[in-house]
C-alpha cells in the first residue's frame, strides 16, 4: 500500500473542515507528528499525513462523538493508506474504543494534545506569538490544571511510552510548530 500524497488529504481537509482553528490544529499536529517520527525513526511522511487528517470529520461527526476518527480513518482507507494510518486516527479519540497499542498510535495521541497546549500556551502571551514560547512555560502550563481544561495531560505522557522525556516531546512539539508559524497564526 501506498501512502496518499499530503495534496491529496489536504484537498479534503480543504473541503471538509471550515474551521479555520481546526485547520490549523490540523496543521500543527502534521508538524510535530513529522518531526516526531524524524525523532524516532518512523516514516515521516505517513505520521505527518495521520498528523494532517485525524480531524478531518470533526465537524461531520460533531453530534456523534463517538464516530469521530472512524469517519477520518474511513477516508485514509479508500485513498489507500496503510491500516496503522486508519488505527491511530480512530485511536487517538477514546471515544471510538480503539485503543492507542502502537508507538504510532500513542505518538497520534499524544501529539493531539500536546498541539492543543502549546497553542494555548501561546494565546495567552500579550503577543500571541509561538516564538516567545519556550519548553519551560508550556511545562508550567502543564502543571496548571485549570489552564487549557480541555488537553488530557494524561495523554501527553503516554510519551513516555515512545522513550521521551516529558520536556523532549514538548520540546519536540514547540519546535515543530515554531517552524509553521506563519501557518499556524502564531
Amino acid at each position: 500500500m501506498s501512502v496518499p500524497s499530503r495534496e491529496q488529504v489536504a484537498a479534503i481537509v480543504e473541503a471538509r473542515v471550515t474551521n479555520v482553528n481546526l485547520r490549523r490544529h490540523m496543521l500543527a499536529t502534521e508538524a510535530i507528528m513529522r518531526a516526531l517520527a524524524g525523532r524516532l525513526g518512523e516514516d515521516p511522511d505517513l505520521w505527518a499525513l495521520a498528523g494532517l487528517a485525524h480531524d478531518l470529520d470533526c465537524e461531520e461527526t460533531g453530534d456523534d462523538p463517538a464516530r469521530q476518527g472512524v469517519v477520518a480513518a474511513e477516508t485514509l482507507r479508500e485513498l489507500g493508506a496503510p491500516e496503522t494510518a486508519a488505527h491511530a486516527v480512530m485511536a487517538h479519540n477514546p471515544a471510538t474504543g480503539v485503543a492507542a497499542e502502537s508507538p504510532f498510535d500513542v505518538a497520534l495521541l499524544a501529539t493531539d494534545q500536546l498541539s492543543g497546549l502549546i497553542t494555548a500556551a501561546a494565546l495567552v502571551r500579550p503577543d500571541k506569538d509561538l516564538a516567545g514560547v519556550s519548553v519551560k512555560s508550556v511545562r508550567k502550563r502543564f502543571r496548571e490544571s485549570a489552564f487549557a481544561r480541555g488537553v488530557d495531560r494524561d495523554a501527553i505522557l503516554r510519551c513516555d511510552a515512545l522513550g521521551l522525556a516529558l520536556d523532549e516531546f514538548m520540546g519536540i512539539g514547540l519546535g515543530a510548530m515554531q517552524g509553521i508559524a506563519p501557518q499556524l497564526g502564531l
